[in-house]
Order: structure tokens, then sequence, then C-alpha cells
């Protein structure tokens, strides 16, 4: 293939993607409760506040098992950039130790 149409393929294969002023500012999460049946995985971001025993689910995702693998890779690659750059991680791997229940079949991250 020659530069020419290598150059084309690229440019027809960009998406343009559009990030609103709101959804830029982001939202705080410590913790997220994943669950899944055998067409979606449901991932909850949810802000819990010390002291204070109500957390709140403040986003919801919904995507398929194959994309769900695709950001577990996303996510495992950009985890080893990072530490390449700023040093390994500590912590991150223990479980919280209260019960959390949304209904549905229960995991953590």
């Amino acid at each position: 293939m020659d530069e020419d149409n290598k150059a084309e393929k690229d440019k027809k294969q960009q998406i343009n993607v559009e990030l609103s002023d709101e959804i830029a500012e982001g939202i705080y999460s410590n913790l997220a409760m994943i669950a899944h049946s055998n067409s979606e995985f449901v991932i909850d971001f949810i802000r819990l506040m010390p002291g204070i025993p109500k957390a709140k689910v403040k986003s919801r995702i919904i995507m398929t098992p194959d994309h769900a693998k695709r950001l577990l890779l996303a996510l495992k690659d950009n985890i080893e950039k990072y530490e390449k750059a700023f040093g390994k991680i500590e912590g991150g791997m223990e479980v919280p130790q209260f019960p959390l229940n949304f209904g549905g079949t229960p995991g953590e991250a």
C-alpha cells in the first residue's frame, strides 16, 4: 500500500468526538461497582464520603461484553504507561470492607 492510500484510509477511519463543557468537568468517583448479565456490563461510579453512611451513584455506564473487554485492555495499557512515567501505583488492590448491594450480579473494582 503506498503512502497516499494509507493516509486516505487513516483519514476515513477517524472519528470526531464532541465533548461538552459540562461533561468535560468530569465527575469524581472513588468507588465502582460492576454487575453483568449475559449481554451487558453495568458499571456504577460512586462517590463515598468519609463519615457519611449513604453513598451516591454519580454515573452509570452500560456496555456490551466486547466493549467491557476493550475497556479492560485500555485501562491496563494506560496504567502501564502511567507507572512507567510516574512510578508504581501503590495500593488499589484492597476490597472495601462494607456491604453494598444494588441487586443483580455483584462485582467490585
